[in-house]
């Protein structure tokens, strides 16, 4: 591990300038993915900034009936607050899904957020990779690629975002309050949030140097009684998803009004199957017509060498979780 300088800040504005102020640095909380790359060589901050003691792990309701989730709140407690049980359970089971419980115990909210896009040859330092050095290649494109992408991937990157609680606040339209060094305090919507790896890989979302996450906004929704997190993996714990799914569905009248959909495993960032929900939208809901929807979406997939089975898997995957969230058939 290279030597790096470590700042606590006592507030938001010296977090924030002490940020800013140094290219290399990083915010830390729980650490639970930037300790890892830093013991491997991979992530070499110049400057650390503690922002562990910080009053951002508030959730509660704030304007227009939102959720807001304070960026430190660790996993656990967001998972297990009444707030997010009663009235987004899909979000609470996306965070119970992933890693374990000790990781979940010192993992905050913001840092669940910036984890990074990755790969086994991201961590192999012998290995050519494009999101750890730009320009060198990507191992995994011709390698053992089982666990990648099959949407949205370029010929730079092909590595999957691996968390949870990122797929369920895609579904559920949520939006990231961040502060900037100028003092000034923007608000992006998680979709606009992450990136697609297209000719820069190395760049897993769009925040700027010295920009921190305060709180994360849900916007109120009609979906608690009927939705679902699906999460399939090689093994029942801390494993990364091979595909997970993220639904939501409002009935009226028989129909469907409203429906969210969002893919884990399949892509650089947590991927809204818009192409799905159109189809959903205003029919009845039926076993037959999410197959149909579920078949239209995954026609863009491009499988790889050894991921041409998360083609049907996905597939199947959206079906299920659609189907659960209705309560239409147990499995």
């Amino acid at each position: 591990m290279n030597p790096f300088k470590f700042i606590r800040a006592n507030d938001v504005d010296e977090a924030i300038k002490s940020a800013s102020q140094s290219p290399g640095s990083k915010f830390i909380a729980g650490g639970t993915n930037l300790l890892d790359l830093m013991k491997e060589g991979i992530e070499t901050p110049a400057t650390l900034v503690d922002i562990s003691r910080l009053p951002l792990s508030q959730i509660r309701y704030v304007a227009d009936g939102k959720l807001s989730i304070g960026a430190t709140a660790r996993n656990s407690d967001t998972a297990n607050h009444p707030l997010v049980r009663q009235k987004y359970p899909m979000l609470s089971r996306a965070i119970l899904s992933g890693a374990s419980a000790q990781i979940r115990n010192m993992a905050t909210n913001a840092g669940n957020l910036m984890q990074r896009t990755r790969c086994p040859y991201f961590y192999d330092v012998s290995m050519p990779c494009n999101k750890r050095k730009p320009g060198s290649g990507c191992a995994a494109l011709d390698g053992i690629n089982r666990h990648h992408a099959i949407l949205g991937w370029s010929d730079k990157c092909v590595a999957v975002y691996p968390g949870d609680m990122a797929v369920a606040l895609t579904a559920l339209d949520a939006s990231i309050r961040i502060l900037t060094p100028q003092k000034k305090e923007r608000v992006i919507p998680i979709q606009d949030f992450y990136r697609l790896p297209d000719q820069n890989p190395e760049k897993d979302n769009n925040l700027n140097l010295g920009e921190l996450i305060t709180s994360i906004e849900i916007p109120r929704n009609n979906f608690a009684a009927n939705s679902y997190y699906l999460k399939i993996r090689d093994r029942a714990s801390y494993a990364f998803a091979l595909v997970s799914v993220a639904s939501g569905i409002e009935i009226e009248d028989g129909k469907i009004k409203d429906v969210r959909i969002a893919l884990g495993g399949v892509s650089h960032k947590p991927w809204r199957a818009r192409v799905a929900e159109s189809l959903l939208l205003g029919k009845e809901p039926s076993e037959t017509l999410f197959k149909s929807a579920a078949e239209e979406e995954l026609k863009s997939a491009k499988p790889l060498k050894y991921n041409k089975y998360k083609v049907e898997m996905t597939k199947r995957a959206i079906v299920r979780a659609l189907i659960i969230s209705l309560n239409l058939q147990k499995f």
